[in-house]
């Protein structure tokens, strides 16, 4: 009997919405399940950032696909507005990472030139520079500033993406998928608590709960990582920035000030706790006086982060047809538009326009 969908993607999320949307452009029937309720996904909690001079080192893979990704937001935001009318709230002014200290002051150094070496626009500003451009924050050491780095709007980005999809075809079904079933060497179905989704190809982007679908033909190295967030106001009559420092950040966001985050091991409980709301806003505090105002509202979400913070992207080795978009960490927003990219190209049966052997769906349970 034939499937009636050609591809069946389990999560909803930024991630499995552009993965629906790109597959859905390709011709294929697509079915997206998306597991319900609003508590606990990571980019209801994320700030939006695209930074990945900011937050990646020199050795660590995400660097180049990072950029990659965060240059791919400018085509697909314009390509978004113009089939929805939606916009995602791209802006790309540039992020500063503050030094701390002088140790500090000088790994900044070291990574602009090496970003500069890299074909990265990347810039050192000295502690006097960075007070002009920035009165409101506390004296600093000075800053690394990635002038294409930039931000947009979490909850924008997945209603656009979503919306885009189904205008292409995709069906969205309430549903949790709770298994993947497969016979011989191919899969079969998704397993849903309400029914039964039969499709010869499967893309598993359930973001910190991917682990939990039972019938994996190996176990999926993704935990939940709960990050708390705090909003504020923005302060009056300062330009919109981003500011990044190691313990913290803040991010303009039309009046208010999204500042964060947490990175804490408590299992799938996304409530909001008095430590993590202290230990935010007095890593804030320290940036600058202009945060001293009350807190507007506060949240928070789990990341689905792999052991070595690397994403899995990419095929099951040992049963055709599952693939695997799962793992992106604190990198879900940045990663997810590209992320879709590649996951079509991959089913395809194209070479994908990044080297994603770093991210392999094997590299933590070989046998």
């Amino acid at each position: 009997m034939t499937a009636p969908y050609d591809v069946v993607v389990i999560g909803a999320g930024p991630v499995g919405a552009a993965c629906a949307r790109e597959l859905a452009a390709s011709g294929r029937r697509v079915q997206l399940l998306e597991a319900g309720g609003d508590q606990g996904q990571a980019w209801r909690a994320a700030a939006g950032m695209l930074a990945p001079q900011i937050e990646a080192g020199p050795d660590d893979p995400l660097v180049e696909l990072g950029v990659a990704a965060r240059e791919h937001y400018r085509p697909l935001a314009d390509a978004l507005l113009d089939s929805t009318g939606m916009d995602i709230g791209l802006w790309q002014e540039g992020i500063a990472s503050i030094a701390v200290d002088e140790t500090h002051a000088g790994e900044l150094r070291s990574t602009v030139a090496w970003q500069r070496q890299q074909g990265m626009l990347s810039d050192w500003l000295d502690a006097e520079e960075v007070q002009a451009r920035w009165p409101w924050l506390r004296p600093t050491q000075g800053a690394l500033w990635a002038p294409h780095e930039g931000a947009l709007e979490p909850e924008k980005l997945v209603r656009a993406l979503l919306a885009d999809a189904q205008r292409l075809g995709v069906g969205l079904v309430h549903d949790r998928a709770t298994a993947v079933e497969w016979r011989g060497d191919r899969v079969e179905c998704v397993v849903g608590q309400q029914a039964r989704y039969r499709a010869p190809d499967i893309v598993l982007a359930a973001g910190a709960w991917s682990g939990l679908i039972d019938g994996l033909p190996r176990p999926l190295s993704v935990a939940p990582v709960r990050g708390q967030m705090v909003a504020l106001a923005w302060p009056k009559d300062a330009q919109r920035a981003i500011i990044y420092r190691r313990d913290c950040y803040v991010v303009a966001r039309g009046d208010e000030a999204i500042a964060g985050s947490t990175m804490e091991y408590a299992g799938f409980r996304p409530e909001v706790t008095e430590e993590g709301r202290l230990g935010i806003t007095g890593a804030i505090a320290s940036l600058s006086a202009a945060f001293d105002g009350p807190i507007l509202r506060t949240w928070s979400g789990l990341r689905p982060v792999t052991p070595d913070g690397l994403p899995i992207l990419g095929a099951e080795p040992r049963v055709g047809g599952l693939w695997y978009a799962t793992g992106h960490g604190r990198n879900g927003i940045l990663l997810a538009g590209l992320t879709g990219v590649l996951v079509r190209q991959l089913l395809d049966g194209e070479p994908p326009a990044e080297d994603l052997s770093a991210f392999a769906p094997d590299r933590f349970w070989r046998w």
